[in-house]
């Protein structure tokens, strides 16, 4: 790690009174802060009353709780003002560059929080590692291995130009600890604007010292070797914890740009596709559609920003409104997205109460605007509350808001009171087990080491039967996978031999892969619901044994409760499958891919090679990465909880053995029965949380 030195920044923030705007919306989260405070309230009550192993525990219960994050990633098009919104999102107009070009931007992650962070705010950035920078450097990233594929050597070489004029600008930059530099991380106990900026967007020239580095201040310093950048805030307006992903777009020069929003997405449950109004959505537009297109709609909102620049939004907005769906619709995006209208530009000028000096455009199309919508808004009296209610912000975080009390949040809540559920209940068979009423010669069949021998049965035989489903289910998905992937070669072939037949060379022939796309989705949610399915009842094999173990240990005492079993894991959606392939792309390099074919066997044996060398990484990424992931969640939540149960169980038997007379001074009669309704309590508080 390479953390570079930190200096108190200047106060650019805006004051603390603009971010008020930052709660309205909240309420759309009341049940799940009231979920959430209610599991909190009860896990403090079992380490209260429990011993210092019960504490432990269920304080690492809360801890779970205390660390949600929900995480939002951003995506759209270029120039649709989704910087400004992300600035405005978090209630610091200027802090992320809005213009800068595509290619020297990097993923951003905005965490914020209503409580103070314990070191302040914090900013760390990494660099890319020296495999992903060989990749772009000897291939010319994913254009480069495309145009090399197809021999477009013209393309390739002006690739290697681009490329050439890159490094030579970062050599320029960095000087001799360049190559150093890469896979390292700069960390700093405070971020600001100018800060930013010498990570995420390139200056111009720069003036080296004498070790060949430019001056701290320098924009655009480390930009060309940036990767991610990660800022910690502290907002105690915002309602919970968030993490705000700005990415950069999908479409720079040589793709590398567009495998990490990929990855972005994948880590986060909400994805919120921003584009412009004069834009919405156009061909150029389609790599959007095509990664939003493996998301549940659900969990897909779509902002119209810059609605400010329209003539007349009351009248095309719902026409643009019309026109993004049947865009969607067309093209096999989640046509029942919410689409949400809005500007950026209104939302920040609200946050800095600059409100005077809006450009007369800006202005009427404010005014056309507030008479549609105010009829269905609250009432402002205040302006900047009007202008904030009409940038479309506070409809944004209400569709945040509800999706996460629905989906992530209700998930954490019921994974977490599930675990609570197990130590309350083992609480209560401990009570009874120990309890002044029980005789010394009761407790004389626990069994230490035959509960061990047990605990160590039952995790060898589940991690067993849930690698033989998962073998089961692997080798189907590997079948289906290859039949849809051979399939769709040979009809893609055939159709490309008739298209010769028909129209000979000279006729550029196009073939849509979303037919292989389907196929594979398909492949893939087939095996994602049975993955679930299977762990699921391994999970509840698990539980029922453990019981079982309660049972034979504890008798009556520890027979009168069911284990709750983990829920499965979460199915990621395949966002790689919209990733950019050769048929994706229609340039002057896949025309002289034409060019250089002599015969139709020629043309069909070259672009099956070629297409299959496309889609392999795909496929492979299906079979192996992703399928992988989700066999390696399951089993990372049955190990955690066999764990748990362990260490819960075995501290029952620990108290079982104790000296009974120590107990009875330990409890005593009153303590014991104040224990026994605490506990009961909770349960029955705990009952009402699982889902």
């Amino acid at each position: 790690m390479n953390a570079e030195t930190s200096i108190a920044p200047n106060d650019e923030e805006p004051s603390s009174g603009s971010t008020r705007f930052l709660g309205i919306g909240s309420s759309r989260l009341d049940t799940y802060l009231e979920k959430l405070n209610n599991l909190n309230s009860s896990l403090g009550k079992l380490a209260e009353f429990g011993d210092e192993k019960t504490a432990a525990t269920a304080q690492r219960f809360q801890q779970r709780l205390a660390s949600i994050e929900p995480s939002i990633t951003m995506i759209g098009q270029v120039k649709a003002g989704k910087t400004s919104l992300v600035n405005a999102m978090v209630g610091w107009p200027d802090l992320l560059p809005a213009d800068v070009n595509p290619w020297t931007s990097v993923v951003t992650s905005l965490h914020v929080s209503p409580q103070p962070q314990p070191d302040g705010d914090k900013a760390v950035f990494k660099f890319f590692d020296q495999k992903e920078w060989d990749r772009l450097l000897n291939k010319g990233g994913r254009i480069g291995e495309l145009a090399s594929r197809a021999g477009a050597d013209e393309e390739l070489e002006n690739v290697r130009e681009q490329i050439e004029q890159m490094r030579e600008k970062s050599r320029s930059r960095l000087g001799r600890k360049f190559e150093l530099l890469l896979g390292q991380e700069h960390d700093y106990g405070y971020f600001d604007q100018e800060l930013i900026e010498r990570y995420v967007c390139l200056g111009d020239d720069f003036d080296d010292d004498e070790d060949g580095l430019q001056s701290p201040g320098t924009q655009g310093r480390f930009a060309d070797i940036t990767k991610s950048a990660d800022l910690f805030m502290h907002r105690p307006d915002m309602p919970i914890n968030l993490c705000i992903r700005d990415t950069p777009g999908i479409n720079d020069t040589f793709m590398m740009r567009e495998q990490i929003t990929i990855q972005a997405i994948r880590e986060s449950r909400i994805c919120v596709m921003v584009l412009s109004a004069h834009q919405a959505l156009t061909s150029v537009d389609m790599a959007l559609i095509r990664l939003i297109s493996n998301i549940k709609s659900r969990e897909v909102i779509i902002f119209v920003n810059r609605i400010d620049e329209l003539s007349d939004p009351a009248t095309q907005v719902p026409e643009i409104r019309n026109s993004i769906r049947e865009t969607l619709k067309n093209h096999q995006g989640p046509t029942d997205a919410q689409i949400i209208f809005g500007s950026a530009y209104w939302a920040n000028r609200a946050l800095t109460g600059s409100l005077d000096d809006l450009s007369k455009d800006s202005a009427l199309a404010l005014f056309n605007w507030a008479e549609t919508e105010l009829e269905c808004m609250p009432e402002q009296e205040n302006p900047a509350d009007m202008i904030w209610e009409l940038s479309g912000l506070p409809a944004l975080f209400r569709s945040l808001y509800e999706r996460i009390s629905e989906g992530v949040g209700q998930e954490v809540i019921d994974k977490v009171a599930r675990n609570a559920i197990n130590l309350a209940n083992s609480l209560h068979a401990t009570n009874q087990v120990i309890g002044p009423q029980v005789d010394v010669k009761s407790l004389e069949h626990v069994n230490k080491e035959g509960i061990e021998s047990n605990l160590n049965q039952i995790e060898a035989q589940t991690l067993s039967q849930l690698q033989d489903e998962f073998t089961k289910l692997t080798d189907g998905l590997h079948s289906r996978i290859d039949r849809s992937h051979r399939g769709f070669l040979e009809r893609a072939t055939a159709s490309l031999i008739t298209h010769l037949e028909k129209n000979g060379e000279e006729s550029v022939w196009q073939y849509n892969p979303m037919g292989l796309r389907v196929l594979l989705r398909s492949a893939y949610q087939i095996f994602g619901a049975r993955a679930q399915g299977s762990a699921q009842k391994v999970f509840e094999s698990a539980a029922n044994d453990i019981c079982d173990v309660y049972g034979r240990t504890f008798g009556d005492s520890g027979a009168t409760f069911a284990i709750q079993a983990p829920p499965p894991p979460r199915i990621p959606p395949p966002v790689f499958l919209g990733q950019t392939i050769a048929l994706d792309l229609q340039g002057s390099w896949w025309k002289s891919w034409w060019k250089k074919r002599r015969g139709y066997q020629a043309f069909a044996d070259s672009f099956y090679s070629m297409i299959m060398e496309e889609t392999d990484p795909i496929v492979n990424e299906l079979k192996d990465t992703q399928a992988t992931h989700i066999q390696d969640e399951a089993v990372t939540i049955l190990r955690e909880f066999l764990s748990d149960q362990r260490t819960i169980l075995m501290d029952a038997v620990e108290k079982a053995e104790s000296n009974p007379d120590d107990l009875q001074d330990l409890l005593g009669d009153q303590k014991y029965q104040d224990r026994q309704q605490i506990v009961e309590a909770t349960l029955s508080s705990l009952n009402a949380h699982v889902a």
